[in-house]
């Protein structure tokens, strides 16, 4: 063989090297794919679980069993709901995060859990954007500005000059970095006020104490305070949202009771541990959304005072990514942290 022609030689045993390495990623890429839709056509064949990270009876809790029951009966399977209620959700993120990403296991994680913690605490033992796959939006948890009936905070412009006044106010708040303790701080950043949080362990007792007028006021989860708003034990003063709700028609949002527009609501989702396959997060996205359209459903989530959602995968990423970069806004501008 002459040297002219050993370049060539050598340049075609490449090119067909080349050739059949690529063959074999494509097939491999191929075979992959079907291997995925196989085992999401056969998904699932044996019982779900969906970690709650709050105690049992709470809101989070009884979306997540009224959804589950009827995505349940959707895939064929029983999906088994349980609490692992502890460390503002870290207890239940960690084992979510740890758990082998094949569709089993499932998290109703929400506002807390992705966009709120990341920014409270220094160190956590899971990452927001990294252990999870996003399934889908679950409900919104619309919350209330509520005041104490015998107080003189008988609107929001009374509320505006009790927090702008010299002296600061105070306000019932469910812990540091909670939804609705971060609501106010929204709420008084926008109008220049200030206040001192009063935290408490649970909605209840603040509420309580609300209601006797031992603290002025509370950004309130509308669920559980409607009752003793319905019995006159509290005074509803505005909504933050774009409108009103339908479970409190007669309370204004903020913009209308003479504020700036405001919107804050507490929200929950439907997480998987990142790597579950594409098309059995998408298999369970769909089953969650159709839930989620269900009369039935929309029915019961509304008498407990939640708005139901829904959303595809990439929408809920763009929605949580949104929700961080607010709220991590107002966190570092406050300088507030969990630790």
């Amino acid at each position: 063989m002459t040297r002219s022609l050993l370049p060539r030689v050598a340049a075609l045993a490449l090119s067909r090297a080349l050739s059949r390495t690529v063959s074999r990623a494509l097939m491999a890429v191929a075979l992959t794919g079907a291997a995925a839709a196989a085992c999401a056509a056969e998904y699932p064949d044996h019982p779900i679980r969906w970690l709650v990270p709050f105690s049992a009876g709470g809101g989070s809790d009884i979306a997540t069993r009224i959804v589950a029951k009827h995505v349940g009966e959707s895939l064929g399977q029983p999906i088994v709901v349980e609490n692992r209620p502890g460390a503002a959700t870290i207890v239940a993120a960690q084992e979510t995060a740890r758990a082998a990403p094949d569709g089993y296991t499932l998290m109703t994680a929400g506002m807390s859990t992705l966009a709120l913690n990341p920014w409270l605490y220094k160190q956590l033992p899971y990452a927001a954007g990294r252990d999870f796959t996003p399934v889908s939006t679950l409900v919104s948890l619309p919350i209330v500005l509520v005041t104490s009936p015998g107080s003189d905070l008988t609107d929001l412009p009374a509320v505006m000059h009790y927090l702008r006044s010299a002296q600061p106010g105070s306000y019932a708040s469910l812990g540091v970095g909670s939804p609705h303790h971060l609501a106010m701080e929204l709420f008084l950043e926008s109008i220049g006020g200030r206040a001192t949080a009063i935290p408490y362990k649970g909605t209840p007792p603040a509420l309580q104490d609300v209601a006797s007028g031992v603290v002025p006021l509370m950004m309130a989860d509308l669920a559980a305070a409607r009752p003793l708003i319905q019995a006159g034990k509290l005074r509803a003063i505005a909504v933050p949202a774009a409108k009103r709700s339908a479970q409190l028609p007669d309370v204004p949002t903020f913009a209308e009771a003479g504020g700036h527009t405001f919107e804050a609501a507490a929200w929950q989702a439907v997480v998987a541990p990142a790597g579950t396959p594409a098309p059995i997060v998408d298999k369970l996205s769909r089953a969650i959304v159709a839930a989620l359209k269900s009369p039935d459903v929309v029915k019961q989530l509304t008498l407990q005072g939640m708005e139901p959602t829904g959303s595809t995968p990439r929408e809920f990423a763009a929605f949580t990514r949104e929700e961080y970069e607010r709220w991590g806004a107002v966190i570092r501008h406050k300088g507030i942290s969990a630790e």
